[in-house]
């Protein structure tokens, strides 16, 4: 079996106020697609996302279990240490299965909610476990083996660590005076981010951000 990541950019995000004025951030639309070719070259059918949607709905969904991470793990395994938010709803809809997920107080939830209040877009990527059969037509048709590990991690747009940068250098009540963070530090942070690679600029922001918070 081999590891499938699947990107999906059509997501929305949004905000719920509760009644004591606190805000909730939600990420909602389309995690998964059938009988339709990807960009992975990949096709789903049908029966096979509804067999496994209905697994995971009952296994992880219903229980408060189902957790996504911010990023591109390499496995299917969810690290706890890297989740970000917790599904909350998946249904289908014809061919279409779509879900809404909590942004968590986790520190890549966090993250996650700063680059919302920022305007970042993001995406979504569901990570699962499958064989493959390949048509003559050179589709390659998803089996019924296939397994669900997460039916959304959150990605970011490339534009993300600009809008990360830009938050800190315009939230001045986060920059004290008392030596813990000084306007020197948050320099290095954005020279640290101008200087990556667009290789590594993702796990770095996630690094630098992490390190931000580590000090508030």
């Amino acid at each position: 079996m081999k590891l499938f990541t699947e990107l999906n950019e059509e997501v929305k995000v949004l905000t719920e106020e509760t009644e004591d004025g606190k805000k909730n951030f939600f990420i909602e639309g389309i995690f998964m697609q059938a009988e339709q070719k990807n960009r992975n070259g990949r096709m789903y059918p049908v029966g096979v996302l509804q067999k496994e949607s209905t697994r995971y709905i009952q296994e992880y969904v219903d229980k408060n279990r189902a957790y996504g991470e911010l990023g591109h793990p390499d496995g299917p395994t969810i690290n706890l240490e890297r989740v970000s938010h917790m599904i909350k709803e998946l249904r289908q809809e014809g061919n279409n299965f779509y879900g809404k997920a909590k942004i968590m107080d986790t520190p890549y939830g966090n993250i996650v909610k700063n680059l919302m209040s920022e305007g970042a877009t993001l995406g979504v990527s569901t990570r699962g476990m499958g064989s493959l059969v390949e048509r003559n037509d050179g589709v390659k048709i998803v089996k019924d083996d296939f397994y669900l590990a997460t039916a959304a991690d959150i990605v970011a747009d490339p534009s993300a660590p600009d809008a990360f940068v830009r938050g800190i250098m315009e939230g001045k009540e986060w920059i004290w005076d008392n030596g813990i963070i000084k306007e020197v530090k948050i320099s290095e942070y954005k020279e640290t981010i101008k200087k990556t690679s667009k290789k590594d600029l993702e796990e770095n922001m996630i690094k630098t951000f992490t390190d931000f918070l580590s000090k508030l």
